[in-house]
This record gives C-alpha cells, structure tokens and sequence, in this order.
C-alpha cells in the first residue's frame, strides 16, 4: 500500500467512524474524543482503540458492533479489530470543539 492510498483509506476511515453515534448521545463516537487509536497497517488490517463515556456504558456492544461493521465495509480493509479500553479514562475535554458546543459545553 502506498502512503497516498494509506492516507486516503486514513480519511475514509475518520469519515466512516463519524456516522456511529451513542443513541443516548446525538454527537458521533470520534468527534466525542471516543476513538484513542487507529492503526492501519501495510497489509490493510485495522485495529481501533476505542473507549465509552462510562465504563458501564449500556450500548457498549452495540457501539463496537456498529463501528466494527462499517470499517469492515470499507473498500480495501482486509480485516478489522475493535478493542474496548479505559486508559486513559475518557473525559470531556476529550471531545472536539465541534461536539462540545453540539452538548451545550461551551
């Protein structure tokens, strides 16, 4: 893969994790600052470190679900891999500027 296909599936990846959204939360999972790790190696496998608001976040298999099957449907990604960590613990200065004027916290 060469570093022009690499960064456009890099986009199109950003792109992709920015239609999952929490249903109790109307912003999506990167822009919540939810996604820590996206690791897209030469062969095309993906592997994405992902976290949750709160650890006894209820639609937490929901959400990996839903972020592992889009990413799986992107054109060139052979294989992916979605772990579910809490170090760092999130936080909400994790979210982009973006999503904290969508929450009412600016």
């Amino acid at each position: 893969m060469t570093t022009a296909e690499k960064e456009k599936l890099e986009e199109r990846i950003v792109e992709v994790l920015k239609t999952v959204f929490d249903p109790e939360i109307p912003v999506d999972v990167y822009n919540l600052g939810l996604i820590y790790k996206i690791d897209l190696r030469d062969d095309a496998s993906l592997e994405v470190d992902m976290t949750m608001t709160a650890p006894n976040c209820p639609a937490a298999d929901f959400i990996m679900e839903d972020v592992r099957l889009k990413l799986e449907g992107i054109e060139g990604i052979e294989s992916v891999k979605v772990n579910l960590v809490f170090e760092p613990e999130w936080h909400k200065d994790m979210m982009s500027e973006e999503a904290k004027l969508d929450l009412g916290f600016m």
